[in-house]
């Protein structure tokens, strides 16, 4: 199932970009609504490549949303346009950050599940540039805004990041620490980040220092898992590793 209508978002404010969304697609749960995740993919792919395999995961509980990002011209490409959540220069939490960008994919994200079943747990995940994508909408979360002032609209109950990087890491404990309700949210808010040890796009060591950042700005529910001779995609192992930790993080019972 998918949506054909694309979207526009201009993260709040007049003079803030507008990004036009692409395809979103759907994968229904094939047991009980119990949970609902937005799965995003990685940079200059689109949101159809993800849902397949996500269909086939054994997590019959589980609505699947896979939206396809806005087509933007890429630093890191010099300049050539192709499918990305916000502009990238270097794969790293060291690189210039495309604030606006990243808070557009934000809110866009949090809007495809807001309008959700209560009781349904929400959950956002991702690879790569999807990963990075969901780090900053669980900062968001924490926070409770958007960086341009606008309230985040979602409570979310899990986050799960593949082979990523923690954007926007040099604001991130000013965020945090701005309320008692904010480190709270932080405290609680359970993440699995999964890296490869041989990763060539996003080294390794940035994976770890994502983990490091998060948890020394009081993210204490930060699971870290590594996979000696993984490259730069996912393997069977890995995914068996997220569906154990979303059956337990989310409360599926796997009914049909």
């Amino acid at each position: 199932m998918s949506y054909g209508s694309s979207s526009l978002c201009s993260g709040g404010r007049s003079n803030r970009r507008a990004f036009e969304f692409g395809r979103t697609y759907v994968v229904k749960p094939k047991g009980r609504h119990q949970a609902t995740v937005v799965w995003l993919h990685g940079l200059g792919d689109n949101g159809s490549s993800w849902s397949h395999l996500l269909e086939a995961l054994p997590l019959h509980n589980i609505k699947w949303i896979c939206p396809t990002a806005p087509t933007r011209s890429v630093a890191a490409f010099g300049g050539f346009p192709c499918t990305a959540w916000f502009d990238v220069g270097e794969f790293s939490e060291d690189g210039p950050d495309d604030i606006d960008g990243v808070d557009a994919s934000a809110a866009h994200i949090a809007n495809l599940i807001s309008a959700e079943p209560a009781g349904i747990q929400l959950g956002i995940g991702g690879f790569s540039m999807g990963a990075s994508t969901a780090l900053y909408s669980a900062v968001c979360c924490a926070h409770g805004r958007l960086a341009n002032g606008n309230l985040y609209p979602v409570n979310i109950s899990a986050v799960v990041g593949l082979s990523g990087w923690l954007p926007c890491s040099r604001s991130l404990k000013n965020k945090v620490e701005s309320s008692q309700d904010s480190a709270r949210k932080a405290a609680s808010l359970p993440i699995l980040l999964c890296h490869g040890k041989d990763d060539d796009v996003v080294l390794y060591k940035h994976g770890e220092k994502s983990v490091e950042a998060l948890r020394a700005s009081g993210f204490r529910n930060v699971s870290f898992k590594t996979y000696t001779g993984l490259g730069h995609h996912s393997v069977p192992e890995e995914m068996n590793d997220v569906c154990k930790w979303l059956t337990a993080r989310l409360g599926l019972d796997g009914s049909r």
